[in-house]
């Protein structure tokens, strides 16, 4: 019985690595890389964001800068008290905001101005599922229930479901690999080879796409749902600034002391 229940080995046909294993695992690759520039081609221009939305980010990176030098600051005390003195106001005062009365407004799906996002985000998920759709029909057909490779490392029960979808053979251990499985194993493990080939801001995946809600907001749009509210934004940063002032420290107090100790006058 023991020796019934042992696993037994299989010996594959070199024809199915050279004709199945790594045909597949090209073919995977390249479609990725014809699907990033593809992507690329299908984008619309990028719209320029409004003069409201750019000032409403410059303030912010101007608090920003403030908040980072405050610990050891080359600005003097009165410079560094009128730049955050001027900056707190400016958020106070709302003239920066992009929407003057706080609220952001909810974008409307069918307005001729979103349609431009929706069908980009409606191009990459076509160009994502289709090449993806022929590529399973076509392993489903003339490979369905090839073994191709045997795993080097044991594995629980629990993924046999996973590396061997289209293999019947409850008998057969985990480690070896169906056709089906390698596909799908090629389509969530090549994403550390697109950012080495295409970089880390490539379209071969979907996972830098968007929400809907997203994509309707745009470039410089207006406020979704999935964006800050800028008025409470401001409002925290300006109590950000209040606390930087305790932390503020001049680049040259003590200087005269560094230097002679340095030189070893002191």
């Amino acid at each position: 019985m023991a020796s019934v229940l042992k696993e037994q080995d299989l010996y594959l046909d070199p024809s199915i690595r050279d004709w199945v294993l790594i045909p597949i695992t090209v073919i995977m690759l390249l479609v990725g890389v014809l699907r990033h520039y593809v992507t690329q081609l299908l984008n619309s221009a990028p719209k320029p964001k409004p003069a409201a939305a750019v000032r409403e980010q410059r303030l912010l990176s101007r608090s920003h800068a403030i908040r980072g030098i405050a610990p050891l600051s080359p600005l003097y005390p009165a410079q560094f008290k009128s730049f955050t003195a001027s900056t707190s106001a400016a958020m106070a005062s709302g003239d920066y905001l992009q929407n003057k009365g706080g609220e952001a407004e909810t974008p409307n799906p069918l307005d001729p101005k979103n349609m431009d996002s929706m069908m980009d985000g409606m191009k990459k998920q076509a160009v994502m599922m289709v090449p993806n759709m022929l590529i399973m029909q076509y392993i489903n057909v003339f490979f369905s229930g090839y073994i191709l490779i045997k795993l080097p490392f044991p594995l629980t029960l629990g993924a046999k479901s996973l590396f061997a979808r289209d293999i019947a053979m409850p008998d057969l251990s985990v480690r070896w690999v169906s056709a089906l499985s390698w596909y799908f194993l090629n389509l969530f493990g090549l994403n550390g080879v697109f950012k080495l080939i295409l970089g880390d801001e490539n379209a071969a995946t979907d996972t830098r796409d968007q929400s809907g809600l997203a994509m309707l907001g745009g470039a410089g749009g207006p406020m979704g749902p999935g964006q800050p509210d800028m008025v409470k934004v401001f409002k925290s940063e300006i109590e950000n600034l209040s606390l930087a002032d305790g932390l503020y420290r001049w680049v040259g107090d003590g200087v005269e002391d560094r230097v002679l100790e340095r030189w070893g006058k002191k």
